[in-house]
């Protein structure tokens, strides 16, 4: 016969708060998780975009921050754009060969794959590498060497001064570099396919001036506006809240990028059945 003692009792709790533990482990560990990340991502945003206790701080960060993002990345962006075109225009040249549709289509469909999918997407996947991992390691360095910790003793909203001016200058920058990296892939598209022979300047020219959709430049604005928001924000927010040890310091630059990766692909999908 089973007595009911204080001993059983306590017995049966731990037994149960085992079980619990193990099963929320496995059930409910990714739900709570991800909720826990956005509520504590959408909070990192509010303090960030509260009004700044000097201007003049900001605005040298700032312009900093456009010189490291825009200027720095524009060797990668100018390698990966040319590339983008020449393949694109050498690819769509083999596949229209012989058939009925005018060969100066090449240039119209270079064109418009730039414009509306290359260019914003594939450069800020890139930039999520490049920028993304820096800007999560230069925020974690500055949490683990206890920086951060120091400015908000001082009362500095460390969240503004540190994120702020890296969102302003990648929501300027980054459009900007997105538009250049269109144009360099047209123009490698050129490269490719006119001096080999496939067709002439001319038809070329053509083909990129043919049905012009202005439509399309205010797409590729939006994908560029919102995924330069995606990859600087979620990169500052695994840099702001790292944990100590440089092996925390190197998943947190990997998380940055790959989670900055994942949820472009995923805006580029909503924009596209939105927008298109």
């Amino acid at each position: 016969m089973f007595l009911v003692t204080d001993y059983n009792v306590r017995a049966l709790l731990a037994i149960l708060t085992i079980f619990g533990r193990s099963l929320q482990l496995h059930v409910h560990m990714y739900p709570l998780r991800v909720l826990f990340h956005i509520g504590r991502y959408i909070s990192m945003l509010g303090s960030a975009i509260a009004r700044p206790e000097k201007n003049i701080m900001y605005y040298r960060e700032t312009i900093r921050q456009m010189y490291d993002i825009g200027i720095g990345s524009l060797p990668i962006v100018f390698l990966i754009s040319i590339f983008i075109g020449a393949v694109a225009a050498l690819q769509f040249a083999f596949q229209l060969d012989g058939t009925l549709v005018p060969i100066y289509y090449i240039g119209y469909i270079v064109r418009d794959f730039a414009i509306i999918e290359a260019s914003p997407t594939i450069t800020c996947l890139v930039l999520a590498g490049k920028v993304g991992s820096n800007l999560a390691s230069e925020i974690g360095g500055m949490r683990q060497k206890e920086h951060i910790d120091a400015m908000e003793i001082m009362g500095v909203n460390t969240a503004a001064y540190l994120i702020a001016p890296k969102l302003v200058a990648a929501l300027v920058v980054i459009p900007m570099l997105v538009a250049l990296s269109a144009f360099i892939s047209i123009y490698g598209g050129y490269l490719a396919v006119v001096p080999t022979g496939w067709l002439s300047d001319p038809e070329y020219a053509l083909g990129v001036r043919s049905f012009f959709n202005p439509h399309n430049f205010r797409l590729m604005f939006v994908k560029a506006v919102t995924f330069s928001f995606i990859l600087t924000s979620v990169s500052c927010y695994q840099g702001y809240y790292v944990k100590s040890g440089s092996i925390e310091l190197g998943k947190a630059s990997t998380n940055a990028v790959v989670f900055s990766n994942v949820l472009i692909l995923l805006a580029d999908y909503f924009i596209a059945v939105l927008l298109t």
